[in-house]
């Protein structure tokens, strides 16, 4: 989301009902390491700036992908990825993901 222009962003609330996006503190770390790798780091500083008016959620660990899992486990949340093998561990266990397919957020379950 943060990189891209998303088409049917405006249209969230009626296509999903009234959601609010938030971000795991475990997540903004790993972004904090990955930030180090020259590759990475134009996208990650777009992301971070992108999440940095979003709320902070106190979910920590050392890995972000696990942490999430158990939150999904516990919460049965929507978690939004493109990563294809965490949407396939998120779906195993009984969560959503928002995820982006040609320039738009789709909900899959």
């Amino acid at each position: 989301m943060a990189t891209k222009r998303i088409k049917n962003i405006d249209n969230l609330d009626v296509e999903i009902g009234s959601i609010s996006f938030v971000v795991p503190k475990v997540v903004i770390t790993e972004l904090n390491k990955l930030q180090k790798i020259p590759e990475k780091k134009q996208e990650i500083i777009m992301t971070l700036n992108f999440i940095k008016n979003l709320k902070i959620i106190p979910i920590n660990g050392n890995f972000a992908d696990k942490e999430l899992l158990s939150y999904v486990k516990d919460n049965r949340s929507i978690i939004g990825t493109m990563d294809k093998e965490l949407k396939k561990q998120i779906k195993y266990a009984g969560g959503s993901i928002i995820s982006l397919s040609n320039d738009k957020i789709v909900l899959e379950s």
